[in-house]
């Protein structure tokens, strides 16, 4: 059965952060994910989830100044021990929110920095994150995005991912398979998917071009859940998108699609 999460940071942008939770409850998700609770207080999120019966199934280690427009900083040579400050923050988090995976945003890959020293970098502070969350009980994930939305982020493709992850020799390393940004990048999203069902634990949809729900771009949404559903996906699938119209005026496509 297909479980969709509503990602609070995208979806019911129209109330408060702490209101989206009911908002979301009332139409109908059982789960939901969003960026950063950092700038929150945990036990008022928790409040917010118990209260509205909800379970989050995601957030993001921290990934930096987010603001200034920095992506994740795991490929930073200069800013490991915060990399490191950051997932034992996260790890509180999780702890009070009862989430069981967390996702690291890479980064950018720095000014006068090459490739291969970004890449050992992040190797090691993947191992690092990995072994920590595993201590606790937390899956890792890493994430391919699009260099259009954010050029120069060092992570870009599913094949990247994978190879990242055999590198570290980590079993606590997962993909989150954004069927937007890899579209964007790669295409063949059935084919890759089925290649690598096995180490993708989070998948998250936008249709292209515009980032918005399914059903206004050029991917074929009831084909993919129809796919993950004969391939056993049993994970969640978190509703990453730009409302085209509002929320709440666009949540339709859930039935178009035969959800």
């Amino acid at each position: 059965m297909t479980k969709l999460a509503a990602n609070l940071t995208m979806l019911f942008t129209e109330l408060p952060f702490m209101e989206r939770f009911r908002a979301a409850a009332q139409a109908g998700f059982r789960g939901v994910e969003f960026l950063f609770p950092y700038s929150f207080d945990a036990e008022q999120i928790a409040e917010q989830l118990k209260r509205n019966e909800l379970e989050l199934v995601l957030h993001n280690l921290p990934a930096g100044n987010w603001d200034a427009g920095e992506r994740g900083i795991a490929c930073h040579p200069d800013r490991t021990a915060e990399f490191r400050e950051g997932v034992e923050e996260a790890i509180r988090y999780a702890g009070v929110l009862g989430v069981s995976q967390l996702n690291c945003l890479v980064g950018i890959l720095p000014p006068g920095v090459s490739a291969e020293v970004a890449r050992l970098t992040l190797i090691v502070n993947l191992k690092f994150a990995a072994e920590k969350l595993k201590a606790e009980g937390i899956r890792l994930l890493i994430e391919p995005i699009n260099y259009f939305d954010i050029p120069g982020f060092y992570l870009n493709t599913t094949k990247q991912a994978v190879e990242l992850i055999m590198a570290t020799g980590s079993d606590n390393i997962f993909v989150q398979y954004d069927i937007y940004h890899m579209q964007r990048m790669e295409g063949e999203l059935a084919g890759t998917i089925k290649a690598n069902l096995s180490l993708i634990r989070h998948v998250q949809l936008a249709d292209n071009p515009g980032r918005f729900e399914p059903g206004t771009g050029e991917i074929n949404y009831r084909f993919l859940f129809s796919l993950l559903e004969q391939l056993g996906y049993d994970g969640w699938i978190g509703c990453e998108y730009k409302p085209k119209a509002g929320t709440q005026e666009g949540l339709g496509w859930r039935a178009a699609h035969g959800l």
